[in-house]
């Protein structure tokens, strides 16, 4: 199982997480599209470190809304949707062109992922953008969704399509009865204890997960997010690179 994290959050002179010092040890990064958060400059310098450290890159687009954080829903008709996750994911590619590299997947961003996760159009919308820029790609694009205890519905929307899905997991957030996150708004939403984020992903790594009430369910993920905004979180994914890597 791989680890990613959302990266290339920086904007100008405002500064989120520290990138540089979680990317030895990721497999994935998650970067954002100029959209929510970033530019140019901050998605060419992530891009230099991902390559630097052999990370693989991935488009991380969200609603054009930098000032909510990308975590506000905004309604679009579905063919905008389409367009707005192409434009993003276009912008990153080409950044990753200049550096001889490539984006290899794509993975929403805050509300448009939930909002996927949640609405079958928005989905499909979603998986049209990536179908719609692989026909001229030797590596196709593939689209990164929250892994759920039965993932066919959208797998069957995805092969109509012919995009394949990555599977992701979270370890710092709690899961309820229906495998879904928990969200925000509930206090025991996110875990910081270190002990508790490491044991959730040994659990998922073996395939499943334990939700916030304590039932287990069965969980297949191909790769888990982390978030490294300070200190603690980076040893804390060190850490946990250590237990997947042996």
């Amino acid at each position: 199982m791989k680890l990613n994290c959302d990266m290339g959050e920086s904007f100008g002179a405002w500064q989120m997480g520290n990138d540089h010092a979680v990317m030895p040890w990721i497999d994935q990064a998650n970067i954002a599209c100029g959209f929510h958060a970033s530019d140019p400059d901050v998605m060419a310098q992530t891009v230099k470190w991902a390559i630097a450290r052999q990370v693989e890159i991935g488009a991380h687009p969200g609603y054009d809304d930098k000032i909510g954080f990308g975590r506000r829903s905004i309604p679009h008709a579905l063919d905008s949707i389409t367009r707005l996750v192409a434009y993003q994911a276009g912008a990153l590619d080409a950044i990753c062109q200049l550096h001889n590299t490539h984006i290899s997947y794509i993975k929403p961003h805050g509300a448009l992922y939930n909002d996927m996760m949640a609405n079958d159009g928005i989905f499909e919308a979603i998986v049209a953008a990536v179908a719609g820029l692989n026909p001229h790609r030797a590596i196709k694009l593939k689209l990164m969704i929250l892994a759920q205890p039965d993932n066919t519905h959208y797998q069957k929307i995805a092969e109509r399509y012919e995009v394949d899905l990555l599977l992701e997991a979270f370890a710092d957030r709690a899961y309820d009865d229906t495998g879904s996150l928990v969200p925000r708004s509930n206090p025991e939403a996110v875990y910081h204890d270190a002990t508790k984020i490491k044991q959730q992903v040994i659990e998922l790594a073996e395939g499943r997960v334990i939700t916030l009430s304590g039932k287990t369910l069965i969980l297949h993920a191909d790769s888990v997010c982390v978030h490294g905004d300070n200190d603690e979180s980076i040893a804390t994914i060190a850490a946990l690179h250590k237990v997947l890597n042996p």
